[in-house]
Order: C-alpha cells, then structure tokens, then sequence
C-alpha cells in the first residue's frame, strides 16, 4: 500500500490519468485484501474510495476493460463491507458493480470470466435475500 501512495505522488491525475487510474486501482485491491482479512472496516472503506477514484478517468467509454476491473474489485470491496452489516445498501451495490463488470467483459468476448461472476453474483443474491428474509421475520 505504502508503494501504490508513493507512486500517486508521481503519478499525477492531471499528467498521467490513466497511470492514477490504475494505481488507484491496485491500492483498492491491495487494501480490500487486506481488510477482507481484518475485522475492521476501514481498509474496505478506503478501498471503496481509491476504486471509486480510479473510476472517474477508467470510463466504460474510454477504456471499457480496466473500467470492467475497476467496477469488479469495487464489486468486492462493497460486497465483503455488505457481508459485515445487517443491511443489504452495500450488497445491492456490490450486485450492480459485478452485473456491470460482468456485462462489459461479455460484450468484449472474456467469457473466461462468466463462471467467476455467476459464482459471485449468486451469493450476493443468495445473501441479500437471506436479509429480507430475516427483516420479514423479525418484523
């Protein structure tokens, strides 16, 4: 993580954007894996941030892959924050980021990636309705 800071500090958004973009990226993934392993929160939060930061120059229409890869690890990052509250905000985000990630690699014929998309969006489905069902119940 301490690397990825350090390259944003050369990485200019206004010289290079899509060099920020993709380390903003990496530095969403590095900190989702790492929080993902921890019981806090606050590395999933930043996580949150640097994919949501690495996509306002990773466009769909500018670079429709990377756009993709941001929207997945967002996608994570959401989804393991929504699996640690009783809510399903965070889920159902998570759900739209992976449906639109999974979209654009089909449109650009990745379909090696199909399985590993129907696996996640499956249990966040599975997960969200699992909470209505609950809600339902206590109510």
């Amino acid at each position: 993580m301490a690397a990825y800071r350090e390259a944003l500090k050369e990485y200019a958004r206004e010289r290079v954007p899509l060099d920020w973009a993709m380390t903003q990226n990496n530095l969403g993934n590095a900190l989702q894996t790492l929080g993902a392993r921890e019981s806090g929160t606050a590395r999933l939060e930043e996580a949150v941030a640097a994919c949501r930061e690495a996509l306002k120059e990773y466009t769909r229409e500018r670079v429709p892959l990377q756009w993709a890869m941001a929207q997945t690890n967002l996608g994570s990052a959401l989804g393991t924050l929504g699996e640690r509250e009783s809510g399903t905000a965070r889920l159902e985000k998570a759900l739209s980021a992976y449906e639109a990630a999974a979209r654009a690699f089909r449109e650009a014929g990745l379909l090696q990636y199909e399985s590993y998309f129907e696996t996640a969006l499956e249990s966040l489905r599975g997960l969200i309705a699992q909470r209505f069902s609950d809600f339902e119940r206590s109510a």
